[in-house]
């Protein structure tokens, strides 16, 4: 298989150049496009040195469903209108959480643009969850 791959490469080196350049763009654009991301262990680290505060960015129902302990519901879509919720953290971290990662980016380029030191949580709390961490409901 590995050969199939190599010969490939080498027969059609344009091609493969091309493949490589598009995919450098493609991880350099989502990259950009939604920030910095940080681990579980980042986010613990953050929120036992008192450093950050989680935002989880799911609606109410799925909050209510189970979510990291001590974090304040801010709603995806309703971000923009509760932001002012957040003028007393201003000086910490915001980690935005949401279910898988999908809105998260958005919300942290949102807040950045506000002046807000915003990060994602890599995987959202689905990576929370498979991680065996705790949630509080």
């Amino acid at each position: 298989m590995l050969a199939h791959l190599i010969e490939f490469a080498t027969n059609h080196y344009i091609l493969s150049g091309l493949f490589a350049a598009a995919l450098a763009l493609l991880i350099v654009s989502e990259t950009r496009r939604g920030g910095r991301s940080i681990s579980n262990r980042e986010l613990t680290a953050l929120v036992n040195g008192a450093q950050a505060v989680i935002v989880d960015l799911r609606a109410h129902k799925d909050f209510a469903g189970g979510h990291i302990v001590q974090a304040l519901n801010i709603p995806f879509d309703k971000l923009a209108e509760r932001m002012v919720e957040l003028e007393k953290h201003k000086g910490s971290t915001i980690i935005l959480v949401d279910a898988i990662g999908q809105h998260a980016g958005s919300a942290a380029r949102e807040l950045k643009k506000a002046g807000y030191d915003a990060v994602k949580l890599a995987g959202g709390i689905s990576g929370w969850r498979g991680d065996n961490l705790p949630v509080v409901k």
